[in-house]
């Protein structure tokens, strides 16, 4: 029987690997040693070089949107563009939600 893998990301190396997970560890990045964030086994990671991607990604993490997978089989909505992090800031700051919320909203 395979093992179950997901994904873990270093923000600072633009790197995404999969790994066994297990919360008894921290996961520390073969490039630089710095720990990696659990992003959840439905995580398409973004090509290394392109900025906005990663810079869309840092600002899902640090709020708290992680990538598993539901029961229809995929993580549902996530911005892709800065464009539509922004928009969506505003609509937080606007109604009172709380970030994380209106960030996976598909329609806002």
């Amino acid at each position: 029987m395979g093992t179950n893998r997901t994904s873990y990301v270093c923000l600072p190396c633009r790197g995404s690997y999969k790994q066994g997970y297990g919360s008894e560890r921290e996961r520390r990045c073969p490039r630089c040693g710095e720990v990696m964030t659990h992003v959840g086994s439905a995580f398409q990671p973004p090509r290394r070089r392109d900025d906005e991607g990663w810079r869309v990604l840092a600002v899902l993490l640090h709020a708290g949107v992680r990538f598993h997978k539901s029961c229809c089989g995929g993580p549902g909505y996530r911005p892709r563009t800065l464009a539509e992090v922004k928009a969506r800031m505003a609509v937080a700051r606007r109604t009172g939600e709380p970030f994380a919320e209106v960030l996976v909203r598909p329609v806002v």
